[in-house]
């Protein structure tokens, strides 16, 4: 029972594919299975070529040109982190923000959070994982829609801290 045989994979693969479930990343001894629903890997791409420093220079270039305005919102996400603290997912599942579909969401945009008060939860492995504000101030932004797989570490929501005491 060390390893898995082709069937029992065969029936993971099966009920993988009847769940909910985005991805599912397996370990036994040498063996590791990965799976996913995800068609876009195009997506990872496409993040990356923001930080790529060619951007940077275009953005010079409009102050004269008003064609390169298309230019300006791939700039625009840079500043957003720096109005609050940006609270990433601390592993990879389904982020929710609230607990149940017909429970109210832990806090709305505008509400304030304490520091270690719940403000969304990732399931992961059909397990809920409560996730707590790092800081205490007022949520300004969800970075994703409820119900959306996450990678660790990605940003979910933005708290602007509180002012210092």
């Amino acid at each position: 029972m060390s390893s898995l045989e082709e069937k029992d994979i065969e029936r993971l693969l099966e009920k993988f594919d009847a769940s909910s479930l985005q991805e599912f990343e397996m370990t036994q001894g040498d063996l590791h299975l990965a799976f996913s629903k995800r068609a876009q890997a195009a997506t990872v791409v496409q993040e990356s070529v923001p930080v790529v420093s060619d951007a940077a220079p275009a953005p010079a270039a409009p102050a004269s040109t008003s064609t390169s305005t298309s230019a300006q919102p791939a700039a625009v996400p840079a500043p957003q982190p720096d109005a609050g603290t940006p609270v990433p997912a601390p592993l990879v599942g389904v982020a929710y923000f609230a607990a149940a579909p017909d429970k109210p969401p832990f806090k709305q945009i505008g509400d304030h959070v304490d520091k270690g008060e719940t403000i969304f939860v990732i399931e992961a492995m059909k397990m809920i994982n409560e996730v707590p504000s790092p800081v205490s101030g007022t949520l300004v932004k969800r970075l994703i829609d409820d119900g959306t797989m996450v990678e660790y570490d990605e940003p979910v929501v933005t708290i602007k801290e509180d002012a210092a005491e």
